[in-house]
């Protein structure tokens, strides 16, 4: 089974370019297969965003282990105010993540649903991604182990502009949002607009 964690950098004002070349060498030295990474331009700023996935829970719970017990965690604690780390498990229709270039510019897209809505919630998109991703490409749909019940999309686009005309396309041939999904959901949403860094195999 694929394990994702999708780690989330607060740094210092501008310090995510000063940050990437240390936060490479701390996992090149680690476990797990990273897929992107990630810094933010558009929502939160100051954060880097690090996709990497765990064949195995105990693979992802020594890396995590590392992480902690390390004096310089991420290898950038100079530039690093903070940091978070969720566990996920991939939507069980979606397939692995394809690394490779995809766009200049990827929506981090998290939304947490009704306590009860997960599954619904999964059933509706199931349904409504086959015809999301003939108008672009779909990193990967994952949901949280950790915390609130919620959700997160990862979707690359060329630019910022293309990224709103394709998703005002699919909204007004009624393919996106899935149908019924939105019942789901709670009023707690974050969107994302993120590059990515040099050393992404994500780009």
């Amino acid at each position: 089974m694929q394990y994702y964690e999708l780690t989330t950098l607060k740094t210092i004002l501008f310090g995510a370019a000063k940050a990437a070349p240390g936060i490479q060498s701390f996992l090149a030295a680690g476990q797990g297969q990273l897929f992107g990474a990630w810094a933010a331009d558009i929502g939160a700023l100051n954060e880097v965003y690090l996709l990497r996935g765990f064949s195995d829970l105990a693979a992802l719970v020594a890396e995590r282990q590392r992480v902690l017990m390390s004096d310089n965690p991420y290898g950038c604690l100079e530039y690093l105010v903070n940091y978070t780390t969720d566990t996920y498990l991939p939507f069980d229709f979606v397939p692995p993540i394809q690394t490779g270039s995809y766009g200049a510019v990827y929506e981090i897209r998290t939304y947490h649903t009704k306590l009860n809505g997960l599954a619904p919630t999964l059933e509706k998109w199931r349904a409504a991604i086959p015809a999301r991703i003939e108008h672009s490409a779909m990193t990967i749909a994952m949901y949280a182990l950790d915390g609130a019940p919620r959700f997160t999309q990862i979707w690359p686009y060329a630019s910022a502009n293309q990224r709103a005309e394709l998703r005002a396309k699919t909204v007004a041939d009624g393919i996106w949002p899935p149908q019924g999904g939105p019942d789901w959901l709670s009023p707690t949403m974050t969107s994302t607009l993120a590059v990515p860094l040099a050393f992404s195999p994500l780009k």
